[in-house]
């Protein structure tokens, strides 16, 4: 069991494409000795070396000491168990910084603009791709990298918009990781001056641990989920560069303070830009395009 995310040692993660699912298709099983996607955030190891570890020593002494000394006194026989501390310090994470290293690399040869898209489940991440691909997929050259634990249905949805994508179902794993989208990427093929999409799992708080690559973060919130949320998950606020408020459409409906969120936010991360937008009616996504079109001139 992963002490960071809770994820089972016996995850199985597949890599299919929505044409291909009656054909064979690869597997990478995360308990073998190469790849392993369980990181244990630990910075601090403290391992305490006994001697005398595991079992107890009862100290009795039936034997009689005699010493033959020209002085009387009495001698105190002390037993001391001496406990040593090592300290062990190490990244833990350091096999995904190196692969989500590679896969920067990667994108900037490529001059791929690569977002990752992270939210709770049902915020509205794929109907916002599936707008997006629709009204600008050939402009920005769209391909998609989908994660859930299981289904093909958010591929299905991507691939009728009209963008190439690779569906990844994490089986116990409740976030991507960089090793992950190495593997998609190869499956891929994708071509120079493209926008690359990761959806990522429903999931606010482990993807906010682990870097993909990515050129920027951007975080998906609807006003349906209350305005506490960047003070109850604030790793995954402070981690993003753009938070996209959906379903604005709802807000004649519901008690969500838009002011009182963009404040919480704000103290959470300062630096954070944030876009009202709406999947059903369209509204904002103008400023969702122009803001997407902007990373790539940078």
């Amino acid at each position: 069991m992963c002490g960071t995310c809770g994820c089972g040692d016996d995850d199985h993660i597949t890599y299919h494409k929505p044409n291909e699912e009656n054909q064979e298709h690869s597997h990478l099983h995360h308990h073998g000795p190469v790849a392993h996607t369980h990181f244990h955030r630990h910075d601090d190891y403290q391992l305490s070396l006994h001697q005398h570890q595991g079992h107890s020593h009862d100290h009795s002494h039936d034997h009689e000491h005699t010493h033959d000394h020209p002085h009387d006194h009495t001698h105190d026989h002390t037993h001391l168990t001496t406990t040593q501390t090592v300290q062990i310090q190490r990244n833990i994470l350091s096999k995904n910084e190196l692969e989500a290293a590679r896969n920067r690399g990667y994108f900037d040869a490529l001059k791929v603009v690569a977002l990752n898209l992270v939210s709770s489940p049902g915020s509205g991440k794929t109907s916002i791709l599936e707008r997006t691909i629709t009204e600008k997929g050939r402009e920005l050259n769209c391909f998609v990298i989908e994660g859930d634990q299981q289904t093909m249905n958010d591929a299905q949805r991507i691939e009728k918009a009209g963008a190439p994508v690779i569906q990844i179902n994490t089986g116990n794993g409740c976030h991507l990781d960089a090793i992950m989208i190495g593997k998609a990427l190869r499956q891929l093929n994708m071509s120079t001056n493209s926008t690359l999409f990761i959806e990522n799992v429903g999931n606010l708080v482990c993807p906010a641990l682990f870097d993909l690559g990515e050129s920027k973060r951007v975080v998906i919130i609807s006003v349906t989920e209350g305005e506490d949320k960047p003070a109850k998950y604030p790793n995954m606020f402070e981690t993003s560069h753009l938070c996209l408020i959906n379903k604005v459409d709802l807000l004649p409906y519901l008690d969500f303070d838009m002011e009182k969120f963009l404040n919480i936010a704000k103290t959470v991360n300062p630096m954070l830009q944030f876009i009202p937008i709406s999947a059903k009616t369209g509204e904002g996504f103008d400023q969702w395009y122009a803001w997407i079109s902007q990373q790539g001139v940078e």
